[in-house]
């Protein structure tokens, strides 16, 4: 597992709340309640959170600050979710982002 993130350039020192379940890609992880998604994600090990609408390349975490917009995900079935600055909540749904949508592109 990697190392989790403890201090985010503008949220702060992020403090550690009960730790809880959420879904990414329909697949169970845990983080802690209050943390960027993102964070808890990196933590999990997945580095991708979207693929570009045009060329299919991969994005991730860049600025995470929330100006950029490559951290973006489907989250509890919205797109364009910037996860770096979304807190974390039991029960969450996570998706991968394929453009604007969570189905891959050969399923669009």
């Amino acid at each position: 597992m990697s190392e989790r993130i403890v201090e985010h350039p503008v949220l702060g020192k992020t403090e550690k709340g009960r730790k809880v379940t959420f879904t990414y890609n329909g697949k169970e992880i845990e983080g802690y309640e209050g943390e960027p998604v993102a964070a808890a994600l990196k933590a999990a090990g997945v580095m991708v959170h979207r693929y570009t609408k045009k060329q299919h390349k991969p994005r991730g975490i860049f600025c995470a600050i929330g100006r950029c917009t490559d951290c973006v995900m489907v989250v509890d079935g919205k797109p364009n979710i910037r996860t770096c600055v979304t807190p974390l909540a039991e029960g969450m749904r996570v998706e991968t982002q394929y453009g604007v949508s969570a189905k891959p592109f050969d399923e669009q």
